[in-house]
């Protein structure tokens, strides 16, 4: 084997654990602050120097990348037991309540993930893949309009999640996410 093709060799438990710990405070760095957020802070508040920072993650890109797949993975395991929920209707209804949640949570830090991360791919495939397969189980179930595409609950879905947050951000009230998710599933379900 050359050196290009050997396996990376695994990380040290305590390396290991210090990419983890960098993870999960930068995801709460960049939901505070923005994608801009100092990783100098970021490293101080993690424990480590600036050198194992920089050693795991060469740059704010690889960091957002890292916060990008980890948000994929959550996303992907609260999905999980939608696809085989025995009422596939209720089911995309619930998953559409968690999306507003999940992308509302991370605020306009969703967008830049998205758009900044080499694996943008990954995470954009959990969301519609997800919703793609809800969707679809939903119509075979005689549940929703067979017009109804994947795309349009997805911009109805965005919608939602850009109020609810806009209005939580200036202090405004906005209907329950859950309320105006069920008036579009009122909307879609078959008559």
């Amino acid at each position: 084997m050359t050196a290009e093709t050997r396996a990376p060799r695994p990380m040290r438990a305590d390396a290991r654990r210090n990419y983890e710990k960098l993870v999960a405070v930068a995801t709460e760095s960049f939901l505070a602050n923005g994608p801009e957020a100092s990783l100098d802070e970021i490293a101080k508040r993690a424990g480590v120097g600036p050198g194992t920072l920089y050693r795991h993650f060469p740059n704010r890109e690889a960091l957002l990348d890292a916060v990008c797949v980890q948000w994929a993975d959550s996303v992907a395991a609260d999905a999980a037991p939608l696809l085989s929920a025995e009422d596939p209707t209720a089911a995309l209804s619930e998953w559409l309540v968690r999306l507003v949640d999940h992308v509302g949570a991370f605020k306009g830090l969703a967008s830049a993930l998205l758009l900044s991360s080499e694996r943008k791919h990954d995470t954009a495939w959990v969301l519609h893949h997800t919703s793609e397969e809800l969707v679809e189980r939903a119509k075979a179930a005689g549940g929703i309009r067979p017009d109804v595409t994947t795309s349009e609950l997805m911009q109805l879905t965005s919608g939602i999640t850009y109020a609810c947050s806009n209005a939580k951000q200036s202090g405004k009230t906005v209907s329950a996410p859950e309320r105006l998710i069920g008036l579009i599933m009122d909307g879609v379900r078959t008559r």
